[in-house]
């Protein structure tokens, strides 16, 4: 097949088998980049809302101004939060599962690789253009959420960065995330070769890796730890994450945080004696912290695309597609 039968002859931004690729997917890769266009100048806009709120009310929580922020920007953050959360999943199941096998249940590949296409072009244009556009678009759309979100972080979702959003919706998650979807996505479908088929499994995949990745982020980064008196409570940042409480001596050695929760007040002053107990200690997150557990956890999702990338590419190779 030559460039004058795949696509255009000459003229427009995309020739030959790209264009061939998007106009198969136009559909679905139009709407991808109106989304695109349109979150992120409504996040940009709220931006400029957010910045006017902290200048009237500042950042420090407080009742008077915590009560404002969500009246003002609640579902803002929250729906915005929801959105892009939900936002791989949707590209794995409609752009990653039918991208190769709706040609192969149809049988567009055959017809393409029987011209004078050789089946590594073709899966290379019908793999690159796609999954370009995912990338460009998740992280245009991760820049212009966390823009928003950076002035009023220590108020957006009760300053959770951890396990609220943020921390899977801004930076490099939200591209190396919607990668990981599309790519097994597309895995699935050149195995399973029926769209419904691959839907199906891609749904199964994608619940199955959410609901062990909700254990993965608190092992991305090392705990701090803040010292105080037994009476006191460890004074952590605002914007930090509690993850844990312990007791300790006064070198250091801790205990469970309930070690001499007596039934007395007299029992539980002996306890702490006996054991040497004088401190409280908590263990937290900075959020300075967090974009370093971002890189590592999508460094994490980046190195499974590029095996299962690496699969597909064997497969068109090798098997009969």
């Amino acid at each position: 097949m030559s460039d004058t039968t795949a696509g255009r002859p000459s003229g427009g931004l995309l020739r030959g088998l790209p264009w061939l690729v998007w106009r198969r997917h136009r559909a679905a890769l139009t709407i991808g980049l109106a989304v695109t266009v349109l979150l992120c100048a409504y996040f940009v806009y709220q931006h400029f809302a957010v910045v006017d709120f902290v200048r009237e009310y500042g950042t420090e929580p407080g009742e008077r101004t915590t009560l404002a922020f969500g009246e003002r920007f609640g579902t803002v953050f929250n729906g915005g939060s929801v959105l892009l959360s939900g936002l791989p999943a949707l590209i794995g199941l409609f752009l990653g599962a039918p991208l190769i096998s709706g040609e192969q249940e149809h049988g567009t590949v055959r017809l393409v690789t029987t011209q004078s296409v050789s089946r590594g072009r073709w899966i290379a244009a019908t793999l690159a253009l796609p999954l370009l556009l995912v990338v460009l678009c998740t992280t245009a759309l991760s820049m212009a959420f966390r823009w928003m979100w950076a002035p009023v972080h220590v108020l957006a979702f009760h300053s959770d960065w951890l396990n609220s959003g943020p921390f899977d919706v801004t930076g490099p998650m939200l591209p190396a995330k919607a990668l990981l979807f599309a790519v097994c996505g597309i895995a699935l479908g050149v195995v399973l070769k029926r769209i419904l088929t691959a839907m199906v499994a891609t749904v199964v995949f994608m619940g199955a890796f959410s609901f062990v990745w909700e254990r993965v982020p608190a092992h991305l980064g090392t705990l701090r730890r803040m010292f105080a008196p037994l009476a006191d409570t460890p004074p952590i940042p605002v914007d930090a994450i509690y993850m844990d409480n312990w007791v300790a001596t006064a070198d250091g050695k801790l205990y469970g945080f309930g070690t001499c929760a007596e039934t007395t007040e007299s029992a539980t002053t002996a306890c702490e004696k006996k054991l040497g107990i004088t401190q409280s200690v908590t263990d937290y997150f900075g959020f300075d912290q967090m974009a370093g557990m971002q890189w590592r956890g999508s460094l994490l999702m980046l190195a499974a695309s590029v095996l299962i990338l690496g699969f597909v590419i064997w497969r068109a190779h090798r098997r009969p597609l």
